[in-house]
């Protein structure tokens, strides 16, 4: 069988595009999408990569000329699909720690337009001892900086000249945080203010929200995936079918010259995506936060099982759509629609969600993620949630433990360990407040509702004042779940 390299053509476009970030995630999502612009509009531009770091997987990249294969697999209109493409957008990938002056020369290049960028969550970062003169600066944001005041100079600070970023870091504001680091270094390098003034008109930082679970390499599937396309391909990249893409601009939609909707992909450009970050938080993995510590308590292990349980999958669908979409502002039939499309990536049997990947950080991730749906259904309703408020008691619980060890708070689900981990301060606390003797189960669950709904560090305030009833709501799930179960207290809601 051929390689990817001998069996598939790879066209010749003007280099439209600078991508920092090599990983499964952009192939999967930014550089497909390109891919389908060339197929479907006269976009006609490629990809040239770079690696943030210098280990990377760049040489393997360039070993196959930019080419791999996306395949897409999950459940479309209640069938199971597997969509295999040939992704040819991609121009090369250069390493600007071996190839530094090859890096900077990209700058240089009349036709560049864009900037994408999933340097991790941690890429994002100002670091004060980046130099102007390093090579190459440490950071995402020193080597953007640098890159950009080598353009600035090659094109005399032409106007006409400036980039669009669009980052895809899963932080918040993730442009607006670029361009305020890129001019904390023009400013702390001494770059001048002509260039700063030229960064600020000619240049926008796009906040964006992207939406697509991507597993990445399908490592058990290879040959068979490879049988299918009929070439082999060390690059395989898995991904789920669902995408979505909203593009916060600061200056215009650029749709114009990034006609991803007219190709028929899912994406909006918008001046305001809360909406749609509100909607992915507080659906997509509200649900999660929603149900995970109770079905894992219940003996499940994969999100994939939580929708194959029925009683499980029914209290979630009862807290999406009786709570969470009730509690929330906005088109009804946008959120329902959308919240329908996650019960459906749920489904993908491609996908192995792990509940304990999922429950890392689960006090921060309710305060985020559920807290606003709780509070929000109390609003409007006057009314305390059910499910909203069982699974605050199921995290409680899901918490239990007295010995912390190698920084995780050890639980117990039928007599094996499972790693809580979260930030000291919380584990600690759960940790204290379990090594506690208790009379009986009530006088056990008013204690630890009482703590965790009046812990202001936590929630930013006391919430038995802002939601009059919720602790002893909450005591009232912790003692059914102590004395009945898992199983049959979470089956008790779904009856109220």
């Amino acid at each position: 069988m051929d390689s990817i390299v001998k069996a598939v053509r790879k066209p010749s476009r003007p280099i439209k595009i600078v991508q920092f970030g090599e990983g499964n995630f952009l192939r999967a999502f930014v550089d497909w999408m390109t891919d389908i612009l060339n197929e479907k509009t006269d976009f006609n531009g490629n990809v040239i990569m770079v690696q943030p770091l210098g280990r990377g997987m760049g040489d393997m990249i360039n070993a196959q000329n930019g080419l791999y294969t996306t395949v897409l697999r999950g459940i479309e209109n209640g069938e199971e699909k597997c969509i295999t493409r040939a992704i040819t957008s991609i121009d090369s990938c250069l390493n600007p720690y071996s190839q530094y002056e090859e890096f900077m020369a990209v700058a240089d290049n009349p036709d560049l337009r864009f900037v994408f960028s999933n340097t991790t969550e941690a890429g994002i970062a100002y670091d004060p001892s980046v130099k102007a003169d390093d090579k190459p600066q440490a950071s995402f944001p020193g080597k953007v900086t640098a890159f950009l005041y080598r353009r600035y100079r090659t094109f005399k600070g032409d106007t006409k000249k400036g980039l669009v970023f669009i980052p895809c870091e899963l932080i918040d504001k993730n442009g607006a945080t670029l361009r305020k680091y890129v001019l904390q270094h023009a400013s702390d390098w001494n770059l001048g203010e002509d260039f700063t003034n030229w960064v600020e008109a000619s240049c926008d930082f796009c906040n964006s929200l992207v939406d697509r679970i991507v597993p990445g390499y399908p490592k058990a599937e290879k040959e068979e995936i490879e049988k299918q396309v009929g070439y082999t391909d060390n690059l395989l990249d898995a991904a789920e079918i669902f995408h979505f893409w909203a593009i916060e601009y600061t200056k215009k939609s650029y749709e114009d010259e990034l006609p991803l909707a007219k190709a028929g992909l899912n994406v909006v450009w918008t001046d305001d995506m809360s909406f749609f970050r509100t909607r992915k938080v507080r659906i997509l993995n509200g649900a999660h936060t929603l149900t995970v510590l109770a079905a894992h308590q219940a003996g499940l292990d994969t999100v994939k099982q939580c929708i194959d349980t029925d009683y499980v999958y029914a209290f979630m669908k009862k807290g999406l759509f009786e709570e969470i979409i009730p509690s929330m502002d906005g088109d009804k039939d946008l959120l329902v629609n959308y919240a329908k499309d996650v019960l459906d990536r749920f489904k993908n049997p491609y996908i192995v969600h792990l509940l304990m990947s999922i429950s890392l950080n689960s006090v921060s991730k309710f305060k985020t993620r559920d807290l606003p749906s709780l509070k929000g259904y109390y609003e409007k309703t006057g009314k305390l949630p059910e499910a909203l408020c069982f699974s605050l008691a199921s995290l409680i619980s899901f918490y239990e433990g007295t010995e912390i060890r190698e920084g995780a708070l050890v639980g117990n689900r039928n007599g094996e360990e499972y790693m809580i981990k979260d930030s000291p301060d919380v584990l600690e606390t759960f940790s204290r407040l379990y090594k506690e003797e208790y009379c009986c189960a009530e006088k056990k669950a008013e204690t630890l509702a009482k703590a965790v709904v009046g812990n202001e560090t936590w929630w930013g305030e006391d919430l038995e004042k802002s939601l009059p009833g919720i602790t002893e709501k909450v005591a009232e799930n912790l003692k059914a779940i102590w004395t009945d179960g898992m199983q049959a207290s979470m089956k008790a809601i779904l009856e109220k």
